[in-house]
This record gives structure tokens, sequence and C-alpha cells, in this order.
């Protein structure tokens, strides 16, 4: 591996800081990373839901989507992996380099490890540098090191990311749909998302759920690949290996005139040794001469170009007084104590301590078993209001059953004109079972009948309620009775299912009869 050609900055940093620089490396080869990733991802999706379409289970289509993610996810770190020491590479390449890179691994990764909390992190040991066994065991022991639990945060942020983006994504559908495609009300969307998904509803649920998975994936690997880089920097030091690399070349570049100039000052160190002080090689030492004091031969050498070391002794000296280069070091510790041995038995509490004391107890208890008392009296206003709720959670669960003794009610078809004789078809309806059409026929007569009298012309389609204002112009308090009692029958049965009685019906038949004049 050749790290000098390494396009980042290498250097020993914190856990978050290498999963920004991660994060980085997947935003600027963005396009080198997502396109590759569509060309794959996109087909496979597409069969998948076919498939689950054709067996009527969305679920397990979304459900294999998840599970091949590892297989996905050699998309990014084989760009980002490349591209980190400056060949970025391209789609195609991309996309012929998952024919064959990383398979060995990729049953390992969708079998046992595909739970692995820190699959990001231990994704590049797999797949980048291929050892296996107890190798493998021990690369990933010393390479997870203090990373595992930034590993183990970061794929629970990445996971809390997706579900936000789902949720935004189903909270923007519902905030710029039309209002006249939405349902007629909460109770009813609430029906047909909790209890019976259209095929439309579940295709669109799975594409929203691989959209919020295409967007977190790559970053979620990319923040795995700065932490196993910063790992690595730190334990193989790539960082001083980078600089001594360049030293090294740059030395090979002034290697020759380096060379030259130390022969040079060699000769000219053994020319002043002779000029200055060596004795000559002929004359040999008499024994009984005495010895004479070599002179010192730093002056010989520097002369004049001596610099006082004052300064350098002086730096020197306060560099070792630093505290930081001590080896004696102070710490600080908190110990519990032991309240029995210096307890003063002749200490004891006044009036106010008490009472603190006891008010301090208080404050305990209660944030203790504060959150237990709230909860109990949630509990307790649930059941106190359950008679209110109650019902309308039962009629979200399905369709209301009908009482077996509720009326049964069809279509309501009745002639263009009245018959001649009103009150015995209405009999006769009544008498076959059809009752709401009876009392029908008979509202319709009273309303033709109280706009003759009334002489007033009903616009088409009047309600109940205009009707009733209308027949207030009829000169007779009789005849406004009986058009009152017959709206308020009809209302009854239309509405609330509430029919009157045999004697009841014939009763009001006979009553309209009569102030109305109907032939009989």
């Amino acid at each position: 591996m050749r790290i000098e050609q390494l396009t980042v900055r290498l250097r020993a940093r914190s856990d978050w800081e290498a999963v920004e620089l991660g994060m980085a490396l997947v935003r600027q080869h963005a396009g080198a990373i997502w396109k590759p990733w569509l060309w794959l991802t996109v087909p496979v999706f597409a069969l998948l839901n076919l498939g689950a379409w054709w067996i009527d289970q969305f679920w397990l289509a979304m459900l294999l989507m998840w599970w091949l993610k590892p297989a996905f996810d050699r998309i990014p770190l084989y760009v980002i992996s490349r591209a980190v020491f400056g060949n970025a590479p391209g789609t195609r390449e991309t996309m012929q380099a998952q024919r064959h890179w990383g398979l060995r691994t990729l049953p390992h990764l969708l079998t046992w490890r595909r739970f692995s909390p820190v699959r990001s992190l231990y994704m590049p040991i797999d797949l980048l540098e291929g050892v296996q066994g107890d190798r493998l065991r021990q690369r990933r022991g010393v390479l997870g090191g203090q990373a595992y639990g930034t590993a183990i945060l970061l794929t629970w942020i990445c996971l809390l990311f997706q579900a936000v983006l789902v949720m935004g994504g189903v909270v923007a559908v519902v905030m710029y749909l039309p209002q006249d495609l939405l349902p007629d009300s909460m109770q009813t969307a609430f029906r047909m998302v909790a209890i019976e998904w259209p095929a439309w509803l579940k295709l669109a649920w799975n594409a929203l759920a691989w959209a919020a998975i295409s967007v977190v994936e790559p970053f979620y690997v990319g923040a795995g690949f700065g932490l196993y880089l910063n790992r690595r920097t730190q334990i193989e030091a790539w960082d001083l290996e980078i600089v001594f690399r360049k030293l090294r070349a740059r030395l090979a570049a002034v290697a020759p005139v380096l060379l030259a100039a130390v022969l040079w000052a060699g000769m000219g160190i053994a020319e002043a040794q002779e000029r200055h002080g060596a004795p000559p090689a002929t004359t040999a030492p008499q024994a009984d001469a005495p010895a004479k004091p070599t002179p010192p031969t730093v002056p010989i050498v520097f002369g004049d170009q001596r610099v006082d070391d004052r300064a350098f002794r002086k730096a020197a000296d306060e560099a070792y007084r630093d505290p930081l280069l001590d080896r004696k070091r102070t710490q600080a510790s908190w110990e519990r104590r032991d309240t029995a041995e210096e307890e003063d038995p002749d200490d004891t509490l006044d009036g106010d301590k008490a009472w603190l004391s006891g008010f301090g107890n208080v404050l305990a208890f209660i944030g203790e078993w504060g959150l237990w008392l709230v909860a109990g009296v949630l509990v307790l206003a649930l059941l106190a209001t359950a008679r209110y709720w109650w019902p309308w959670m039962r009629g979200i669960s399905g369709t209301r059953a009908l009482p077996p003794d509720a009326p049964q009610s069809d279509a309501l078809v009745l002639p263009e004109a009245l018959p001649d004789d009103i009150a015995t078809a209405a009999r006769a309806l009544w008498r076959e079972g059809r009752p709401r059409h009876a009392l029908a026929l008979l509202y319709r007569a009273s309303v033709e009948s109280m706009s003759q009298r009334a002489d007033i012309a009903l616009p088409p389609g009047a309600t109940e309620a205009e009707c009733l204002r209308a027949s207030r112009r009829m000169p007779q308090a009789e005849d406004r009775h009986a058009f009152a009692r017959i709206v308020r029958t009809w209302q009854y049965a239309a509405y609330a299912e509430r029919l009157p009685g045999e004697d009841e019906f014939d009763a009001l038949v006979g009553e309209l009869q009569h102030r109305y004049g109907w032939a009989s």
C-alpha cells in the first residue's frame, strides 16, 4: 500500500472527527457512488416487489432489500477506498467489480455477521485486507479497540435518520396531497392504514423505505471507513511514516550534493589537524619525555564561529522543570467515608435540621416514585373516561355489526306520480313489509298537499326543515300539526331507524287522510 499517495491529510483524530472525514469523502465522490448504487439497487427493488406482488407479500420485498444492504454497501466502500488514493473509479468499473470483489466474504456478511452493530467498521477489514481465520479475529480486535462504541452509536444514529426520512416522507405526502384525495375522516384513514393496506400503498411504503436507505447507507459506510483509517493511523503511525517517506524522497534527490559536502568537510578537517597540531609520523616518542596535553580541537575547527550555548542550556533546564515531564503526579479521588467511625455520638440534630431532613426525604420519595405516581394517575384517568373513548376505539377496528332486530333497509323506489288512493297504497306497502316505503309515500304526499294549501312552490330537493318552515303558511293549526307529525315520524324512520307501531301508523294515515282530504 503506497500511503504517500493518499489524498487526505492523515493525523490522529478523535472518533467523531474520523466519522466526519468519511462522510466528507462520500460527499466529494457522490456521483461516483450513487450512480452505480442506483444501477444496482433499482432493478433489484423492481424484481423483488414484482415477486412480492405476485404472491401478495409486499413486506417480504422490503425485508429482502434490508437484508441485502451489506451486498449493496460494497459499492461506496469500493469507490472511496480507491478515491482516497486519487484513483476514483467510474460507474462501469464499479459495476464490473461487483461481480468478483468481496464475493468470498459476502456469505458471511449476509448470515451471522448481518446483525453486527459495528458492520461499518469491520467491513473494510473484511473486504480490503482479505485476511481470514485467527488473523481476521486479531485484526478485528486490534482495530476495533476504542472505536467499537462509536461504531455502535453510528449504527443507531443512521437507523434513526432512516426512520426520520421515512416519517418525513409520509408527512410531506399528507401535507401536499390535495384535500379531494384525502379520506373523509381520520378514522377512515386510520382504518385504511391499520386494517387493510391497498397494493399501491404497500408499494409506496417500500419505495419510501428504499429511498431512505439509499440516502443514508453510503454515509454510513463512509463513516465506518473513516473510523478504519483513523484506527490504522493511530496504531501504525501512518502520518509519521508518510513524513519519513517524503523526507527520504527529498534526501535521495540531494544525496550526491550532501555526499560531496561531507567529503569536502572531512578533507578540510584533516588538513587543519595536520597544520595545527599533528606530530610528524617519522619521530618516535621518547619514553622519558613528559606527555604534553592535547590542545582542545573545538577552537581549532570552529575558530571565531563558535556560538554561546548558555541560552540552550537554560531552555533545556526549563524543559526538565516542566511538570508534564515529571514522573511524580498528584491525583485526587473521592472515597466513601465511614460514618460509623467518624460520627460523633454527641452531635444530634436540632429541630430545624430534623425538619429539613424530613423535607429532603419527601423530595427524595417524589423523585424516586414520582413517575410511577404520574403513570398511575394517567391509568386511573383512562379507566374513568373509558366510556367516552372506548366505543370510538371499538369502532375503528372494523365495521360495526347491526343488532339482530334492526330493520332491514333497501333503496326507496317510488312512482313518479302519486296514486289516487294514497292511504290504501301506504297501508298495502306496510303490510308487504316495506314500512319505509310507506312512510316515504305519506311524507311525499303530505309535502305536495302542504305546498298546495300554503300556496308556495318548494325548490327541488328541499329538506325537512325547509318544508316545516313553509308549512307555517297554512292557515289552520291542525294542518300544521299533522304535517309536523309526519315529518317527525319520517325523520325517525329514515335517520334513526325507529319505526312507529302498527296502531300508530294507522292513526297517522287516518289523520292525514282526514286533514288533507285524500280519496279513500
